[in-house]
């Protein structure tokens, strides 16, 4: 059925005809041709309706064509019948015609042209609805593809979080493991950062410099892993403070930089350089590899990030991967 909105828009739209045939059409008796306009515009109106809701569907939807050729015929003489008694009880404005009215529309006459109009009106009707329901399928269409990204969006956040959390419960069993002082501290980090991605993360876009502090409390926790100082360093140059980007889309590179190895040594530390300016955001994450403390384990946050990003901004994102036996490197632009 018609929407609130369609249906005002299907009023108008009758309205506005009507009149412009009652100016178009206007005698010298004006209140009696508005008497037909009015019945004929009604009749005509229900000719429409009953060939948009019952007659289309079958025809159209169903391929019913049988079925809807009968409904159509019998529409036909019944209006063809209605208007012709309606053209004998208004004969002198309907059947006559001519300079001095002399002339008089024969029965067949009027109803070929009767029969015409009736055509019209179901050829317009049915084109109407065509043009509706091709809309309302594409509508639909977009409606689930919209909702199938969005749940696969959410499934692949979701990995992100018991992902993160394995590594991270990990290293705080190697910190109790070693009865180290560290572990209160790195109990404590861990918690900041999964306040974040519970409850930030739920939202489609968070600010920037949300998400790059959730990447420093993830160095810090990290950092507490290792006796040995390890370096980092990590740079940002933003030209606005209002920047949004997609929530956990970062830490991937932050993951693989530690995955592939830290640096003990000051002169190779792990590099996060992170910039936006003009509205391209450009992350790059590299490190050295270290032989010592490499993790040999493969995860999913680079195949996840991938297809994330192809969701999230399709034909808005380059990403390269530089690896060799001594350097690893991940680098990402964004248009935000």
């Amino acid at each position: 059925m018609l929407k609130n909105k369609a249906v005002l828009i299907h009023i108008l739209i009758w309205v506005v005809l009507l009149t412009v045939l009652y100016l178009v059409n206007v005698r010298e008796r004006p209140e009696e041709s508005a008497i037909i306009i009015l019945l004929y515009g009604a009749l005509n109106i229900v000719i429409f309706y009953v060939h948009y809701f019952f007659i289309n569907p079958p025809l159209i939807d169903s391929s019913q064509y049988g079925r809807a050729v009968l409904y159509m015929a019998v529409v036909l003489v019944v209006s063809i019948a209605v208007k012709y008694a309606m053209a004998l009880q208004f004969e002198d404005i309907i059947l006559r015609y001519g300079d001095n009215k002399d002339k008089v529309l024969t029965p067949i006459q009027y109803v070929v042209a009767a029969l015409i109009t009736g055509l019209f009106f179901m050829l317009l009707s049915s084109a109407i609805y065509t043009i509706s329901s091709d809309f309302k399928n594409r509508e639909q269409r977009k409606s689930l593809e919209n909702e199938k990204l969005n749940a696969e969006l959410a499934f692949l956040k979701s990995q992100i979080n018991p992902h993160f959390l394995f590594n991270s419960l990990n290293n705080i069993y190697s910190l109790a493991y070693q009865k180290s002082e560290k572990t209160p501290e790195a109990i404590l980090k861990l918690s900041e950062i999964m306040r974040y991605m519970l409850y930030e993360s739920n939202e489609e876009a968070v600010l920037l410099e949300e998400e790059i502090n959730y990447l420093q409390n993830y160095i810090e926790l990290q950092k507490l892993r290792f006796k040995e100082k390890i370096y980092v360093d990590f740079h940002v140059e933003i030209d606005e403070t209002n920047h949004r980007i997609m929530p956990l889309l970062l830490i991937s590179f932050l993951e693989n930089a530690f995955k592939h190895g830290v640096s003990t040594d000051a002169n190779k530390p792990i590099r996060i350089d992170i910039k936006v300016q003009d509205g391209r955001l450009h992350f790059k994450a590299e490190n050295a590899k270290s032989q010592v403390n490499k993790d040999q384990t493969k995860g999913v946050g680079l195949t996840n990030l991938k297809r994330r990003l192809q969701l999230g901004y399709p034909d808005k994102h380059t990403i390269n991967i530089v690896e060799s036996d001594n350097y690893y490197s991940g680098e990402l632009f964004i248009y935000l």
